[in-house]
């Protein structure tokens, strides 16, 4: 992991096309500015987390066939 320390205004640049810019910081709280194409997908920790989970949930679920009543 790369350790990093920013100020205000400045910015991390991560390849070519995403750049993090520091916009505030207030008490224990930084606020982030992520620039990146549309095709990058940007999360919170806790809401790729919670994707995840409802990913692999689906994927072991057991679909259910209704049974159909043909008249018999």
């Amino acid at each position: 992991m790369l350790i990093l320390s920013r100020k205000i205004n400045e910015k991390v640049v991560i390849g070519e096309d995403i750049t993090v810019s520091i916009i505030e910081i207030r008490g224990d709280q930084v606020r982030l500015g992520i620039d990146a194409p549309k095709m990058v997908k940007v999360f919170r920790q806790e809401v790729f987390d919670a994707i995840k989970a409802e990913n692999k949930a689906a994927s072991q679920s057991v679909p259910v066939i209704p049974k159909v009543d043909f008249g018999k």
